[in-house]
């Protein structure tokens, strides 16, 4: 008798907690570190995991670096071999609050504050007071997206001088997840 009560409470928990979350396999990641008069230098991701916990706003999310795609194939060769030496850092990882997150505020766009930590290339970086936009759409899915910029020298990425002037040591990332309930 103890053993199914046992049971039986791990399955109604398990049910409530996955209930609390939303995920996606497939959400999108793009940077431009892009100059004026200079090739367009832009890539873009669109198999990033991202999950949300609902109870209390744990927002995360997994890109894998060799994912992103360029209009170049050089280009991308480049990015994964010189700059994100994505062999040894494969990964670059979000985890951060969204900042008074309650579902109940998603009936409508909402702008929210989050915090938390970019890993990238070995390195970890606040990411503090950034903002984004929330949604729940009618049939239940979770719309979040946002962007921010990250600097080039936070994730110790060097660029060399012959191309320095090419390349933006600010780079413009944005984000669009769709969320479904796990």
């Amino acid at each position: 008798m103890k053993n199914l009560a046992l049971v039986l409470f791990a399955l109604v928990s398990s049910l409530t907690f996955s209930q609390e979350k939303y995920l996606t396999k497939t959400g999108t990641v793009t940077f431009e570190a892009s100059v004026p008069s200079f090739e367009e230098v832009k890539a873009e991701n669109k198999s990033t995991t991202a999950i949300l916990n609902t109870k209390n706003g744990e927002f995360a999310a997994l890109v894998l670096v060799k994912g992103f795609r360029f209009k170049n194939a050089l280009m991308e060769e480049h990015f994964n071999e010189n700059y994100a030496e994505s062999d040894d850092f494969p990964k670059a990882t979000f985890k951060g609050t969204l900042v008074g997150f309650s579902i109940e505020k998603l009936a409508s766009k909402t702008k929210m504050t989050y915090n938390g930590s970019l890993s990238f290339h070995g390195k970890t970086k606040q990411l503090e007071n950034q903002t984004l936009t929330i949604y729940q759409t009618p049939d239940g899915q979770i719309l979040l997206s946002g962007k921010f910029i990250a600097n080039v020298s936070d994730f110790d990425i060097e660029i060399p001088s012959v191309v320095s002037n090419k390349l933006s040591k600010e780079v413009d990332v944005s984000f669009s997840f769709e969320l479904d309930k796990k």
